[in-house]
């Protein structure tokens, strides 16, 4: 009995701390968060229901690939992925979307487990992409002056709290290459900078208060979600606008996007975009920034995005200090993997290169220049590892 007596209590000490240890959190915190983080757990591909947001309307004048189907697209996928059916490849492995563009044109369209054409499918961070194509259409409408500026001319207050943010330009933070702190997870379930980035539900006040300069800038590569916030913030104050107002009429109108979209938001009482992953749009949408950016920013006569952007976005970044500035992930990728303004790319030896938005859980947009090629992949998760993605769409350029 003695036992049992003293076991009973031992579980209500348990609960009790549990029980304390979320109120300090919920009050640290607040509460929606510490709710996002418990309940919401892991970020899903239908994140877009669970978050308000700010629509994207379709564009006044749709734009319309032309079609021509190719068997050809999916008989070497089959072969480059060892499967029998590249179709149920795909479905297989958690796919939504999956599109072939070649010379403008769609070789292959289609869509597995109970989506269709007109579904809505999340960016994860293919939104960083977005990101840095505002940033370019900012500094050449005048709203910015360069990527050489200090973050802190737009945000004074970092300044404030430590001087050593001035020396951190815009370019270190389109690069990730900032000298900023980012631990994924800590010690303490809430305080880690991945939840923080992903369900605070005041983003501009996590990323102005709690980030803090640990490296001197452009040193080394390190992926860091206060960085898109950072850019968010630069473009609302510098362009007085909405982040999705800007997205919508310089860039969703101009390239003809078919259907609605949505930029997600923290929560509503902040209002402001999730810059790390928030776009949600149409997988066929998704193709025409990348159709957009293999056109070097150019789109039926309309330069939407500087031209010396495009390529200063996604040409090789190869310094002499690779292996110290880069991750492991990067030099895990197919050829010479590098990073730039948001993008990753992988460069061949004989000087030509691919480049991809990539975001969690298998969304892509590679981009072909050498081959005129766009190819778009979208999904409840990857299914298969990362770089096997980047490795079926680098060996299907090549020999396509």
């Amino acid at each position: 009995m003695k036992v049992v007596k003293w076991l009973g209590i031992a579980v209500l000490v348990f609960v009790g701390v549990i029980a304390l240890a979320l109120v300090v959190a919920s009050v640290v915190y607040t509460p929606e968060y510490v709710y996002r983080v418990l309940v919401w757990q892991d970020s899903d591909a239908f994140d877009w229901q669970k978050f308000p947001n700010h629509p994207l309307s379709a564009a006044p004048a749709a734009y319309h690939f032309d079609e021509a189907p190719d068997p050809r697209v999916a008989d070497l996928f089959a072969q480059l992925s060892a499967a029998e059916d590249w179709d149920s490849f795909l479905a297989a492995n958690n796919t939504q979307a999956f599109i072939v563009i070649q010379d403008g044109k769609i070789l292959y369209e289609n869509y597995f487990n109970d989506t269709q054409r007109d579904s809505i499918v999340t960016s994860f961070s293919v939104a960083k992409s977005f990101t840095s194509a505002l940033i370019g259409i900012a500094i050449e409408e005048g709203f910015i002056d360069s990527v050489d500026d200090s973050i802190t001319t737009y945000l004074p207050e970092l300044a404030q709290r430590d001087p050593r943010f001035n020396q951190i330009t815009i370019r270190d933070v389109l690069l990730m290459a900032s000298g900023l702190d980012y631990q994924e997870m800590r010690s303490v379930l809430f305080n880690g900078d991945d939840p923080l980035t992903t369900y605070y539900p005041d983003q501009r006040k996590i990323t102005l208060e709690n980030t803090h300069v640990i490296d001197a800038p452009g040193a080394y590569f390190q992926y860091n979600k206060y960085h898109p916030q950072m850019l968010g913030m630069i473009l609302e104050r510098a362009t007085g606008m909405r982040v999705t107002d800007y997205l919508q009429t310089r860039l969703w109108d101009k390239i003809g996007m078919e259907y609605d979209g949505s930029w997600s938001t923290d929560s509503q009482a902040s209002d402001f975009e999730k810059m790390e992953t928030g776009v949600n749009a149409r997988a066929i949408d998704f193709a025409k920034f990348g159709e957009l950016y293999l056109h070097g920013g150019l789109w039926n006569g309309d330069q939407v995005v500087p031209a010396a952007w495009v390529d200063e976005s996604t040409e090789p970044l190869l310094p002499d200090t690779y292996d110290d500035y880069y991750s492991d992930y990067v030099k895990a990728m197919p050829d010479q993997g590098y990073y730039t303004y948001m993008w990753w790319g992988m460069a061949r030896p004989d000087g030509s290169y691919d480049f991809t938005a990539e975001g969690d859980k298998g969304q892509f947009i590679y981009v072909s220049p050498e081959k005129n090629l766009v190819i778009v992949r979208n999904g409840t998760s990857y299914g298969i590892p990362p770089h096997q993605w980047l490795e079926l769409f680098n060996e299907f350029a090549r020999q396509y």
